[in-house]
């Protein structure tokens, strides 16, 4: 099975020189994961371009600790931008 054939949906939010995608895709068991890749273009001397990634893969057994860790962290720069 090829990436392609296992995505299920992708999401792709571009930030600054960044980009962010967002992949779900499905084993070959049919159980859904998720791929968080950060995309930035880079130059070498020559001033020729390409892309540096770094991936992360995120299993269904640790979305919801994920997904609180990722609020919590959220939720305490809120409070600290507003305690300045």
């Amino acid at each position: 099975m090829s990436s392609e054939q296992n995505e299920i949906y992708s999401k792709s939010v571009r930030a600054g020189k960044r980009t962010y995608f967002f992949d779900i895709k499905a084993t070959k068991g049919n159980d859904l994961y998720i791929t968080l890749t950060e995309s930035k273009k880079i130059f070498s001397e020559d001033g020729e371009g390409s892309f540096e990634k770094h991936k992360i893969f995120l299993y269904k057994e640790d979305f919801e600790k994920f997904k609180e860790g990722l609020d919590d962290v959220l939720n305490k720069i809120e409070e600290l931008k507003t305690a300045q």
